[in-house]
């Protein structure tokens, strides 16, 4: 009888203990990817807003962030309007023709490794901390554009990015 009750209690315990892993493990689905942790995702952005400050001299936080990201949003979605076909090089052209550093821009390639057209393009601009990012192909459903916290060491996209004559 006592062994049966040590089993009994035995399977409860690794029970509780799997019920424990499956939450955790379900809990982790909901986690970012994203650096910085929480990734409030890339979520198209108002396209009527007052007329952004001149990126150039934009103070990295607050509203002077949300006029860079309304500046930002402008430009690529001139660019779009004018290619809708666009490559990474159209959106870093607008970008610098419209006051952002050279320096502080990333994309990405315009192709796969296997030398296909990429489902999107992610180019960014590093503010301070933060970075705005934009995305656009025709895996993205539109242009998608947000203010992401900047990567540790420096940049705004991970991976490979191309580079962006000064």
């Amino acid at each position: 009888m006592v062994g049966s009750s040590s089993a009994g209690r035995r399977s409860g315990v690794y029970a509780f203990a799997l019920a424990a892993v499956v939450v955790v493990a379900l809990a982790g689905c909901g986690l970012s990817w994203w650096p910085g942790g929480e990734d409030p995702g890339l979520r198209p952005t108002p396209s009527s807003s007052p007329a952004p400050a001149d990126p150039a001299d934009v103070d990295a936080g607050g509203d002077a962030i949300a006029e860079a990201l309304t500046r930002f949003d402008e430009t690529a979605r001139a660019v779009i309007a004018a290619e809708p076909a666009a490559s990474g090089a159209d959106f870093v052209a607008a970008l610098v023709a419209a006051g952002f550093d050279p320096a502080a821009i990333q994309v990405t390639s315009d192709t796969t490794t296997l030398g296909d057209r990429a489902d999107s393009i992610q180019f960014a601009v590093r503010i301070g901390e933060d970075c705005l990012v934009g995305q656009y192909g025709p895996k993205s459903d539109g242009y998608l554009g947000a203010v992401q916290p900047g990567l540790g060491a420096g940049g705004c996209l991970v991976g490979a990015t191309g580079s962006i004559p000064g």
